[in-house]
């Protein structure tokens, strides 16, 4: 498995996703924003929202992979 790159990232960027950490951590149902460049190499910060909250930034580097969620299987039926 290759790791998470500002590449992949890129591609899941307007998506629901869960954020699996290399901790073992997971951050859950958030959605991906913004990537934010920085100098120098493995400083890019990847921007999400919670739930209409405001955005919070986590280094790519801390992130092993994103799982992509379907909003269509979370709906409720009113």
């Amino acid at each position: 498995m290759e790791s998470f790159s500002a590449n992949s990232a890129r591609s899941y960027i307007g998506k629901n996703v869960n954020l699996h950490l290399k901790d073992g951590a997971v951050i859950v149902n958030v959605q991906l924003t913004k990537i934010h460049k920085a100098a120098g190499k493995n400083n890019n910060l990847i921007e999400y929202t919670l739930a209409n909250r405001k955005g919070s930034r986590i280094p790519l580097r801390t992130i092993a992979y994103a799982e992509n969620l379907n909003v269509n299987l979370m709906q409720t039926s009113a």
